[in-house]
């Protein structure tokens, strides 16, 4: 069966912009976590491990090529590439804001009802706040690479390597030498907190 001339390559499911059910799958993981946390209910460890996928999908770095808004427009019209939506239809970035506005959000009730020091928001929060603020310190150190034509330093990223490298180690040795009482918990939490901003950043 031949497909009607102009149709694209290829058909995003449920015919939504490409992202829109990955967005709609990652809204509802963060509702649920953020809703049950507000509750002070206990999680699943499965919902924290899916919310960090789920979130990397989103702040993390994706290697593509660059093209002036000139080029894509021919490129398009000349059905090299099918002209996408964002997900959602929505603006561009919408679903990244709502995924913050989210934990800002959650932050907020917690410290008014006096419940932001409690253990689980402290960890949820805590995790989400590494990684994003990893991906902005990214984001930034792309924008101003771009702004002032000069490629990053490869020693801060040696630097960052080392602290993480070095806090992982100290945070995971004893848990290998199984004397996890060795170290309080506030230092696995700090190292995790690298790692995940590392994470981020890269």
């Amino acid at each position: 069966m031949l497909e009607p001339e102009g149709s694209p390559k290829y058909w995003p499911p449920l015919g939504l912009p490409v992202g829109s059910v990955r967005a709609i799958l990652t809204l509802f993981i963060v509702a649920v976590v953020t809703v049950n946390v507000a509750r002070g209910r206990d999680l699943d460890l499965i919902w924290t491990e899916t919310l960090l996928i789920a979130l990397a999908h989103y702040f993390t770095s994706r290697r593509f090529v660059a093209l002036p808004p000139d080029v894509m427009k021919r490129i398009q019209q000349e059905g090299i590439l099918d002209q996408e939506a964002h997900p959602l239809y929505l603006p561009r970035h919408s679903i990244r804001f709502l995924l913050l506005a989210a934990f800002v959000g959650l932050g907020v009730y917690l410290y008014r009802e006096h419940r932001l020091m409690e253990p689980r928001a402290v960890s949820l929060l805590g995790i989400v706040t590494a990684y994003v603020l990893g991906s902005m310190v990214r984001g930034f150190s792309s924008w101003w690479g771009r702004r002032t034509s000069r490629r990053p330093s490869s020693m801060w990223g040696d630097i960052k390597a080392i602290i993480v490298l070095l806090a992982v180690a100290i945070a995971g040795l004893p848990e290998l030498l199984t004397m996890p009482e060795f170290l309080p918990p506030e230092a696995h939490r700090i190292a995790l907190s690298l790692m995940l901003f590392y994470f981020g950043s890269r």
